[in-house]
């Protein structure tokens, strides 16, 4: 063998879990259709459910001297221009804790608001309908959410579309599959063929059937909240009172950028707060449109906007779980359009992350593209953004697997990239060992110069596990791939996605239980659920 050339892997004594005598299934084009679907690289395909710390200490953007500023200048907005507050039982709240108050607009003494959001718990338990799939936000903890609330579904074979019921089906069952995520961020797609007045009793009935990881819940007004928290109550098997001692749902509570709470986003305060239930306060910012054009700027209103609605949780229940939400990005100057995934977006996660740690708060941000096709734009726009979200600290990774075209539409095959793209980051994030046997010594001498390291001991004993096994990646040569009908990572996103909805199963759930759920959304459905104005 000459030396410096890699041996084949039957020359190394490994045993691959790609096989080397690949047979070519496709590469020519079919008269009148696409090229038949290629092959892809089989073996292990998905890390394992698990929780996830963070070992690093996350990126400082600014000085602790620039940081204090932009806390001061937040305070200073929230002083002398205020935030309105729409529901008259939030600004009759203020009034009684002294804010001043004209017409809708609430101004806050500096103080009034420090001291609130210091109530603010800096960890809580998230708990799933399925107990083994708990976790914790907040501290150094990370967990993963799928993609939520896109209007319209778009998959290789069908193409994009209003999203229906089968569509948001197919991407909860997904949701269930991928190891990698821990929660749902509300409905990955709408379903609307749903009726609005019933569309939360049927699309939840469906989280809670179809899947048994944590719930998102939205706040779409009183009714609403009430019956999905009653739904989530009866599938966890709590009591009433036990809700307030156990976060089951959790539910965006999203600014209307600039400076302004609406009717529903106050009442979903107002209700989830007041049960311990988890909020996740996140401004809509976007730099140039409903912010100013300079992230410091932009920073400063979310920052202001985001600590006016903390403070509310808490004027509604002190120590009530809630997140410091981050989606702070900028707008195309030229069109007007969202863009995301930019350095904008990653200074503002980054800066929005160092902001929540100096108020103690678990932070939320979101992996996040512009889009709006499976191409190499929505891969570096979503490493973008999850680099900014992972080092900016954030606890819970929001629109985590499967967003496009700036959150208006969801697809399966990106639901699968994303996921692996996060699953190696869950393996980044996994603590570097450090010992007598990982510093190999006693292998760098077996093997001396000039040598290589395959047929080793200290090889063998680890090559099976010793480094991520992707589920996209094609990590095969040139000879090897083109045989197997040149596969895009579009062609075994496609397949993986098949793979995983063809060895769905539904999470087990007691006959009682699932009864007592059917009864309670049926007879909800049968008094009309929530009137609407169509």
């Amino acid at each position: 063998m000459e030396p410096n050339v890699l041996p084949r892997p039957h020359e190394r004594g490994i045993v691959t879990d790609t096989p080397t005598d690949t047979t070519e299934t496709g590469g020519r084009r079919r008269r009148g259709g696409r090229r038949e679907r290629p092959t892809g690289p089989v073996g292990p395909q998905q890390v394992p459910w698990r929780l996830y710390k963070r070992p690093m200490e996350p990126t400082r953007v600014v000085s602790d001297d620039e940081l204090e500023s932009i806390h001061l200048a937040s305070l200073e907005v929230l002083r002398d221009t205020g935030m309105d507050f729409l529901h008259a039982t939030a600004l009759g709240m203020w009034a009684e804790a002294g804010a001043k108050i004209d017409g809708e607009r609430v101004r806050f003494d500096p103080e009034l608001i420090t001291e609130l959001i210091s109530s603010v718990p800096s960890e809580f338990t998230m708990h799933a309908p399925d107990p083994a799939h708990d976790f914790v936000i907040g501290g150094e903890n990370v967990a993963f959410t799928a993609v939520a609330s896109a209007p319209n579904y778009t998959d290789r074979q069908g193409g994009r579309r209003t999203g229906n019921r089968e569509d948001y089906r197919t991407l909860l069952k997904l949701t269930q599959s991928l190891n990698i995520l821990h929660s749902h961020a509300g409905y990955p797609v709408e379903p609307v063929d749903l009726h609005p007045s019933i569309r939360h009793l049927e699309a939840t009935r469906d989280i809670l059937t179809l899947t048994n990881k944590a719930v998102n819940v939205y706040s779409l007004g009183a009714q609403r909240n009430l019956d999905c928290l009653e739904m989530v109550r009866i599938v966890r098997g709590l009591t009433e009172d036990e809700i307030d001692t156990h976060p089951i749902v959790h539910s965006v509570i999203n600014v209307s950028s600039p400076l302004r709470l609406d009717i529903p986003m106050s009442e979903g305060i107002l209700q989830y707060s007041s049960r311990n239930q988890p909020i996740i306060l996140t401004p809509f910012t976007l730099a140039g449109a409903m912010a100013p054009v300079t992230v410091a700027g932009a920073v400063v209103q979310q920052n202001a906007e985001a600590l006016a609605g903390v403070a509310f949780t808490q004027l509604v229940r002190r120590g009530a779980p809630v997140m410091y939400g981050g989606f702070t990005s900028n707008v195309d100057m030229q069109s007007g359009s969202p863009a995301f995934g930019t350095p904008e977006f990653m200074q503002s996660a980054m800066l929005g992350g160092q902001l929540a740690r100096r108020y103690g708060i678990p932070y939320r941000s979101s992996n996040v593209c512009a889009a709006n096709a499976i191409d190499t734009q929505a891969g570096y726009e979503s490493v973008f953004s999850l680099w900014g979200a992972i080092m900016g600290g954030a606890n819970l990774v929001f629109h985590g697997a499967g967003w496009m075209e700036g959150g208006l539409h969801a697809s399966p095959e990106k639901m699968v990239i994303d996921a692996d793209l996060l699953s190696m980051v869950g393996t980044f994030l996994q603590p570097l060992i450090v010992d007598d046997a990982t510093r190999a010594v006693d292998a760098i001498a077996e093997v001396g110069p000039g040598g290589h390291h395959f047929g080793t001991q200290h090889t063998q004993d680890r090559y099976r596990d010793a480094f991520y096994k992707p589920m996209i990646s094609d990590w095969r040569n040139f000879e090897t791939w083109d045989e197997a009908g040149r596969p895009t990572s579009y062609d075994h996103a496609e397949r993986r996605a098949e793979e995983l909805l063809g060895a769905y199963e539904a999470p087990a759930l007691d006959d009682a239980v699932r009864a007592e759920l059917d009864d309670f959304v049926d007879r909800r459905i049968a008094e009309g659920g929530v009137e609407t104005d169509f």
